[in-house]
């Protein structure tokens, strides 16, 4: 028993890992964009692509990510895309140009998309259901959520020295990462699917789909409204393409049933908002920090550090106040939270100093390590052990459209002034908190 305890901690480790490298990735570049643009002299839509590649990749994928490790086995899927992560990654620190830095950031998105959902996958059909379970899961959870915060101030760290080093240590960690991943993650049974089992209409109709959505998404705030309008039907047209093969499908990428599960579809909602507000709130507060108070990198990272007290939160005190109350009521209480943490920070002025602001960042941090962990057990609980990897798929592009959604709603609303784009955040927790009371 301790043995087997032993094999489960060290597995969740390197998934932890994993969770841990994606959300570092895209923090870290966040801070690493201006010296990027210095020393390869991008032009501001240039830089702007440097970013939107990867998230083309990772959210336009990400659906096809899940459903590739149900049918191929989640071990041969994760191995497979980490050994593509560390590649492309490589290929990001020696760029010479955009277009190569462009290239290797959007399959380094793609392979996130597939990295994972087979992760949280591996989790949730390896480790027993139950108590075991769901601390693995609160712990997952939050060290995804401290890879968003800490990337920040490792970002900054690594910058100062070198900004290709924002490209080398994710290859050297990834690496270390797969050393540990070969032996500890269970083989995967024998199958006899093979890529004639793919849905490959479903596959390119929803992945250009969401694509596309994403895209349009991404450039609102800078593009006509003709345009976005255009892009944007063009997407829905793919969508409504999507559904109507997938229910005739013999093997359909989704099976549509799974959406008739009212848990689920409340958890990827809120789950979307939740991280609508995180991200746009994030984004605000940065800009708020380096251009209006003129604070360093370094500083401004320290600052936003204090929301990473979800990651010593989620799996310690959470499981505790699930256990006792249940999901949805810990859920709601997080949410609320961050209603009441974006509130504290609406009449933000520039004479505020470290102890106005504070509470937000911390009251931002329990809310995250209250609602995120719950929200990622609601949606992949129920779902059939031949189903979770595409339950996570779809709680990740919930989570992933969430975020670019709110971070072109602020973009958007920056043109207003800050305080109007201090709004959306507010407004994301308010309706998260709808749908977590409706669940």
């Amino acid at each position: 028993m301790a043995v087997e305890r032993q094999r489960y901690g060290a597995l969740l480790a390197v998934l932890c890992g994993a969770i841990f490298l994606e959300g570092v990735d895209i923090a870290m570049m966040n801070v690493a964009l201006p010296s990027i643009r210095a020393d390869l002299g991008l032009s501001t839509g240039a830089l702007q692509w440097v970013m939107s590649a990867y998230v083309l990749g990772y959210g336009g994928f990400m659906l096809l990510g899940g459903r590739a490790g149900d049918l191929f086995g989640r071990r041969r899927v994760f191995l497979f895309w980490l050994t593509v992560f560390i590649l492309f990654s490589g290929l990001g620190a020696i760029a010479g140009d955009g277009w190569t830095l462009i290239t290797a950031r959007f399959v380094t998105g793609v392979a996130a998309a597939f990295l994972t959902p087979a992760g949280l996958s591996i989790i949730t059909t390896t480790l027993p259901e139950g108590p075991v379970r769901e601390r693995a899961l609160m712990i997952y959870a939050g060290t995804a959520a401290a890879g968003f915060s800490l990337g920040l101030v490792i970002g900054g760290v690594l910058t100062a020295i070198d900004w290709r080093w924002v490209f080398l240590a994710p290859v050297i960690f990834a690496l270390c990462l797969l050393a540990g991943a070969i032996p500890l993650i269970p083989r995967d049974p024998r199958t006899t699917r093979s890529f004639r089992d793919i849905d490959f209409v479903g596959a390119i109709s929803v992945t250009a789909a969401l694509v596309l959505l994403v895209l349009t998404i991404e450039r609102a705030p800078h593009a006509s409204l003709v345009s976005t309008a255009v892009s944007g039907a063009a997407s829905l047209a793919l969508f409504a393409l999507f559904v109507l093969w997938e229910r005739r499908a013999a093997q359909p990428l989704v099976r549509l049933g799974i959406l008739r599960s009212v848990r689920l579809v409340h958890a990827n909602l809120t789950t979307l908002l939740v991280a609508a507000g995180f991200f746009g709130f994030q984004f605000v507060a940065v800009l708020y920090l380096r251009e209006v108070l003129g604070w360093s990198t370094l500083e401004t990272s320290f600052m936003m550090l204090a929301i990473g007290l979800d990651a010593v939160l989620a799996p310690t005190l959470t499981p505790r106040l699930t256990a006792r109350f249940g999901h949805r009521r810990v859920i709601i209480v997080g949410v609320l939270l961050a209603v009441l943490a974006y509130a504290l920070f609406l009449p933000v002025s520039p004479d505020w100093g470290f102890a106005a602001m504070f509470p937000t960042m911390v009251l931002l941090g329990v809310s995250f390590a209250f609602a995120y962990g719950p929200l990622t057990i609601t949606a992949t609980d129920g779902a059939a052990e031949s189903e979770h990897g595409l339950a996570s798929g779809l709680l990740y592009t919930s989570f992933q459209f969430g975020a670019a959604l709110g971070l072109s709603a602020v973009t958007g609303a920056l043109a207003l002034g800050l305080h109007a784009a201090l709004v959306v955040p507010l407004v994301c927790a308010l309706l998260a908190a709808v749908t977590a009371l409706r669940s």
